[in-house]
């Protein structure tokens, strides 16, 4: 003859394991998301290190996975032309950067001047002279939910390097200025860093954490109400 303590032993062992194996395998999930989130953290100071470091001098040779975020410090000219790239901020609103052509010795890049208001779309710009301090830069700003720019309205929704290139006639090389001077009263810089990378490591972190919780609760729920039922 079985005893009935063994018997409710044996049948709450099933959803006991269940129990702790899934809150396990969430713990397990929610531990990598902070080793990822540590990871993650290493490669921001290192990108936040290297946007800081020492000027060095525009490449000869382009390579964006090396050179990406490469300080430099120029003294050239800026001219005239312009493209402008629709984009919002936070607390502002709508409005443009602007990317001006400039001349440093015997080369032309692309010079990222910052943001202007929208109702700065039309406004003259200094031009001429210039000290330059910034970043080489390959942004992402493209997705599949980009629309096309329209060049001949001169409205641009994404920096792309060539073809921006191509319309102001010069090397596909984009500087994001940090400091110009003289700076344009009516254009504020907006240096490259590390806030539009992702990282909510942290976030899925606690996610996980908090559904291991979830699970022991409602494991602990049913094997509470299994009992019950068992005693009635």
């Amino acid at each position: 003859m079985s005893h009935p303590c063994g018997a409710r032993v044996s049948r709450f062992t099933a959803p006991l394991l269940f129990g702790l194996i899934g809150a396990g395998i969430l713990v397990a999930l929610g531990t990598w998301q902070m080793q990822r989130l540590d990871e993650k953290l290493g490669i921001l100071a290192q990108i936040e290190s290297r946007i800081s470091g020492p000027p060095e001098p525009l490449p000869v040779v382009v390579s964006p996975a090396d050179q990406k975020y490469q300080p430099v410090a120029l003294q050239g000219e800026i001219l005239p032309a312009e493209i402008r790239i629709l984009v919002s901020r936070k607390q502002v609103g709508a409005g443009y950067l602007i990317v001006s052509p400039f001349r440093t010795k015997d080369r032309l890049i692309l010079l990222d001047r910052g943001f202007t208001r929208a109702e700065n779309k039309d406004a003259a710009r200094t031009s001429g002279p210039a000290e330059v301090v910034g970043n080489l830069h390959w942004p992402d700003d493209r997705n599949s939910a980009t629309p096309e720019n329209d060049v001949d309205a001169n409205i641009w929704f994404a920096r792309d390097i060539a073809a921006m290139a191509e319309q102001l006639g010069t090397e596909p090389l984009l500087v994001v200025a940090r400091k110009i001077d003289p700076q344009d009263p009516d254009i504020e810089p907006m240096p490259v860093d590390t806030a539009g990378i992702p990282n909510d490591h942290l976030q899925y972190a606690i996610t996980w954490y908090s559904l291991a919780v979830v699970w022991l609760g409602m494991t602990a729920y049913y094997i509470s109400r299994q009992r019950k039922t068992g005693e009635t």
